[in-house]
């Protein structure tokens, strides 16, 4: 589901000659297979394309990659073990925590030190802040919907909505910084493929990891 909602929010920025938007899961139990029904159709009904197969996330992918994009705490974690360097670990964010419009003790704000503008660096990460001391994880999380009904799907929809803007207002800012001009044209600094923003957005749903079930992995319910 991120994977599709960003793409979308990228292409209408005119980044998609700049930016990469893949997904991947943290296991590899359904490799191969496609995206939660329920997923799918909210999806379209809201206006998305999808079309997704299951993979599994590679450490080795780290090297080419700017930003990983966990949506909940267990799969940051999991993410950041791949990682093979703190450089690497440091490119795994939580996709809320670009969601500046959720209340405090739940989630990060703009930066007020950087005149209110999300924080972001090409040089290995696209960063927002990280959640206030003494927040509880759980509250950044996108929760899954998978054995509730389509109303838990819608939610999750509405989530990853909201926290892409911000992603995308990051990502934005990274690419100004680089060079990049506001119609998505690359300039010669970032004109290859690694120079471009890779992001990753990443959902396990497997009852065989903490007791989830997929619900789309790894396009994200």
């Amino acid at each position: 589901m991120a994977e599709a909602v960003f793409r979308a929010r990228v292409e209408e920025d005119g980044l998609d000659g700049l930016v990469v938007v893949d997904s991947a899961g943290t296991g590899g139990w359904h490799e191969g297979d496609g995206a939660d029904p329920r997923t799918v159709a909210v999806l379209r009904a809201a206006g998305y394309e999808e079309d997704h197969t299951a993979r599994q996330f590679r450490a080795e992918w780290f090297g080419t990659l700017d930003l990983v994009i966990a949506l909940d705490e267990g799969h940051l974690r999991a993410l950041r073990r791949l990682a093979p360097s703190a450089r690497d670990a440091a490119k795994v964010r939580l996709l809320r925590s670009y969601d500046t419009a959720v209340a405090p003790g739940g989630a990060v704000r703009r930066d007020e030190n950087r005149g209110g503008r999300l924080d972001g660096h090409l040089g290995g990460t696209v960063t927002s802040g990280e959640a206030p001391t003494g927040a509880r994880s759980h509250d950044l999380d996108v929760p899954d919907p998978y054995y509730g009904g389509m109303a838990g799907f819608e939610e999750c929809l509405e989530m990853v909505e909201a926290a892409s803007a911000g992603l995308l207002a990051a990502v934005r800012a990274a690419l100004e910084e680089e060079g990049a001009p506001a119609g998505g044209q690359p300039t010669d600094e970032i004109r290859s493929s690694e120079g471009k923003v890779r992001s990753s957005a990443d959902q396990l749903r497997s009852s065989t990891d903490q007791g989830r079930s997929p619900a789309g992995e790894p396009s994200v319910a």
